[in-house]
Parts: structure tokens; sequence; C-alpha cells
């Protein structure tokens, strides 16, 4: 496209150059520029892309979009100051591949947890009632059940280029349908300003990324964008966080709860070790929904899924259906098989609600005691160490604090603070720096009808320190430990 025609509907100043030229590809990253690339300077967390031009040049770009005069431009490019270089770039990426998002059904779901099981349940849906179906999430992004060879950075929500990309492609593809986990980072960094969501799903709102946001009401107003960018919303009306997401909601609303009056409410709910059970009246019938994964949270993200399926005009029974054929979501409340008599568990939960609420859930089920293995990620949110340390001490029998994404700290150190929440509380607990130490140290513990809980991890399969990345998986590494046990068991 004409780089006139990409800008037409912003406001800028042109700092030199020509607006009337042909650009062929937009990025953010320097090391990415071509010609016919248009380099969009951002100012990131950690750095400033307006010092990048230079090199965007050297490398054939032509054409940069900034948010201040920049001293030194290079000879011969085209340079245009905005206001706003994140709202513009949205703007652009929109208008260049061709406003992708307009072309199908778009169900956004936004919270602290149960994102991803959301988006997996709502697909699950879609796919009964035989819509063709993309999914951008945590763990993949898939579509029509295949995962998309995509290599994207490990963020919950793609860059507002790669988004509108991966819009395209689906589009192209005649998808019917994406879902997508829109992450409060997202709606603060305008990753995903402009795009218009058919329906919002909000799960909870509990402590996380305080170090990026600051506050829990930024950490909510954040969220709350995403309901003033769709035409339908769905609620969680037992979170205490609802209120305000619905007072600044510009949308058509439906509630869900188990606790509290909700349009969508569950009723005699009951807990398993396999699976949870629940009656929900959908228009005047009461339906009897079956969901093969146990826990409290299990449930609610089920009825989050169930109301907005309400909202787009699905067929309850084949909600119902739907529900009924889950069989489980990578790294959430995830069974390791063995033989040994008890349970080892891997799970997604890094804040203080999801140890809270995975603790609870094999609680339900669970004879012995529970052995937790859990740390804190490194270069994140301090202050929920200490609680979630107290949490899996009250709420669990023993536990292992060991690493989870040290990155740029020390291990010991986050060790140290999240012992500060364990050791009021018991003294049962062991501290093992190495991940797969603990793990096996914690499945050499447990005995037949306790449950070995691994946390924090879930789906991922890397472990990030501050000089390198390693190949980690919680499951490969509990099976491991398992097999240690049998193949010991098998010499005496």
């Amino acid at each position: 496209m004409r780089l006139k025609d990409l800008i037409s509907d912003i406001e800028y100043k042109l700092i030199c150059g020509s607006v009337d030229i042909d650009i062929t590809k937009l990025t953010i990253d320097s090391r990415k520029a071509e010609e016919g690339t248009l380099f969009c300077c951002i100012y990131g967390i950690h750095t400033d892309g307006h010092k990048y031009i230079p090199s965007a040049f050297e490398k054939g770009c032509r054409a940069v979009i900034c948010e201040r005069d920049t001293e030194a431009l290079p000879e011969g490019i085209t340079a245009v100051r905005v206001a706003d270089t994140r709202s513009a770039l949205s703007a652009i990426a929109k208008k260049f591949y061709g406003d992708p998002s307009s072309r199908f059904e778009l169900i956004g779901v936004t919270g602290t947890n149960g994102k991803t099981s959301t988006t997996y349940f709502m697909e699950s849906v879609l796919n009964t009632i035989k819509r063709k179906t993309a999914v951008i999430g945590t763990v993949e992004i898939r579509l029509d059940g295949k995962k998309l060879p995509v290599e994207l950075a490990t963020s919950t929500t793609p860059d507002t280029i790669e988004l509108n990309e991966l819009f395209a492609l689906m589009a192209d593809k005649a998808v019917d349908d994406v879902v997508m986990e829109v992450s409060s980072h997202s709606l603060a960094l305008k990753k995903v300003e402009g795009i218009s969501f058919d329906i919002a799903i909000f799960t909870n709102l509990t402590q996380d990324h305080l170090d990026f946001h600051g506050s829990m009401e930024n950490y909510a107003e954040a969220k709350a964008k995403l309901f003033k960018m769709c035409k339908k919303g769905v609620v969680n009306i037992d979170d205490k966080w609802s209120s305000y997401i619905m007072q600044n909601a510009d949308c058509e609303l439906m509630t869900f709860g188990m606790d509290s009056p909700a349009d969508i409410k569950a009723e005699n709910v009951s807990y398993f070790a396999d699976r949870s059970t629940f009656d929900v009246d959908i228009n005047g019938k009461t339906y009897g929904f079956v969901l093969h994964i146990p826990g409290r949270f299990s449930v609610y993200n089920a009825l989050g899924v169930i109301a907005a399926s309400v909202m787009m005009g699905i067929p309850a029974d084949k909600t119902v259906e739907a529900i009924g054929s889950i069989k489980g979501v990578p790294g959430r409340i995830q069974s390791v098989p063995n033989n040994e008599g008890f349970n080892v568990i891997v799970d997604y939960a890094h804040t203080p609600d999801g140890v809270e609420n995975i603790l609870k859930a094999v609680r339900e089920f669970t004879k012995g005691r529970i052995i937790t293995v859990f740390g804190c990620g490194g270069d994140r949110d301090r202050t929920k160490r200490p609680i979630m340390g107290e949490l899996a001490a009250r709420l669990g029998d023993i536990s292992v604090i060991t690493s989870d994404n040290p990155r740029s700290e020390e291990p010991e150190d986050i060790l140290k603070e999240i012992e500060a929440g364990v050791k009021p509380v018991t003294d049962k607990y062991e501290m093992i720096v190495d991940r797969r130490e603990a793990i096996f140290r914690a499945v050499e513990l447990a005995r037949p009808g306790d449950s070995v809980v691994i946390a924090g991890k879930g789906h991922e399969n890397y472990e990030i320190f501050k000089d390198r990345t390693i190949h980690f998986d919680d499951v490969e590494v509990a099976s491991e430990a398992l097999e240690h046990i049998n193949r010991r068991r098998n010499k005496q």
C-alpha cells in the first residue's frame, strides 16, 4: 500500500521525505527491516525504538513512524511523527491487512486465571456446531484443530502486527470464529486497539502483574478496556471486580456465577476426582452438565462459555454435549499417569488465586497429604511471593519451594521471599533450588493416597535463567521421577 493511504486516518506531521511511497511490510523490530518496510518506533519497557532508525535504514527501510523529532535522520528517509506510535501502528496494521477481524466472529477472553481453559472450552462448543474455529493463546495458535507453525513471542497476545497478520491468514482460510486470550498487557499497550470483538468474557481478577500495572486499580482498568471494544460481554458476577468491569462496559452484558444471582448460575454442583457436575437454567429449562475436569474454578470457566454460547444463540443441548466432550487442557490440572497409588498433577497456577484454586480442588479428592512443588518467576511481581508461600503452606501439607523461571534474579533470593510466607505457618517445607531435583524429591515423599501438585509452569517446556534458557517440561520430569521410583523398586 502507499504510505499516504496507510496514514490517511491518522493525525501526523511529515518531518522529512514523501508519503507517496510503497509499503510492503510493517515492523517494530529494526532487525527485520528491509526494502519497502515501514518501521514503527515504539517506546518499549526496556528500550526505545527511536534509537534503531539507523539500523533499520541500513537494512533498506526508507520510512519510519515516530513520536518525536530525532536528530541526524538518514538522508533519503521518510519520517512521520504522530502523537502515539502504538495507537498509530494499531490503525496502520488494521488497514495494511484489510481489517481482517471484521471477516469472522471474534471472541476475546480476559482475566487473571482461566483464559486458556476458557478458550479451549469455547473452541469445543464451536466445533460441536461445526464452525471452523481458530484459537490464539498462551499454549499455542490453532486453526481448525491444527497447530499453526508460527513462531511468536511467549506473550499471551501477539503484537498488533503479528495479530493482524494472523487474522488475515485465518480470514483467508475462511474461519467462522476466532477465540483469543486478551492479556492486560496487550490492552494497556494497545496491541488490540481498534479491533472490534463480538463477544468478551471476563473470568476473574486477582493479584498478578503489579510489577507492570502498579496497582489493582490500574490492572482492572486495563481489563475493562476490552468491554469498551465488544458488542456483547460476559462477566463473572462472583468476582469482586465484576462491578467495576460492568460499570465501565459499553456493551450488552450477561452474568454468570455460583454464589450471586446471575443470568447463568450453576446449581447442585458436585466435585469428583475426575469430573465436576452441575445444573444450569437456560431460558427456563434446566440442563445437567458434566465437565470431565475437577475443581470449582473449572466450573467457572465452563459457566463463562455457557453464557457466551447463550448470547451467540447456540442451542443449549449442543453446549451440554460440547462441555461433556472436553477431556482436559495442557498444563491445567493435568494428571501424570502412574501406578504408585498417588496423584501427580501439573498446573499452570502461578498467582495466589491460582495456587489457592488448584490446592482446594485437589483437596476435594485427596485422601492423604498434598505435597506442593512451586516457585515464583523472577523479574515479576515480588509482593505475591510470600502470599503464595502462605497459601501453599496453609492449604497443603508439605511444600517444596523451588525455581520457576528466575530470569535475571538469583533463585536463592526468590526462594527466601517465598519462605517468608511459609515459615510462620509450618515447618514442613524444603527449599531446593534445582526444579528437577525438587520434583524428584516431592515424588519420593509421596505415599499412596497423597497428591503431588507441581505448580507454576503448566504447559511451558522451558526454564529461563539470567544467562540461558533450557528445555524443561514439568510433565516430562514428573514422569522421569515416577520411572526412577519404579526402577528402584524393581531392583530391591
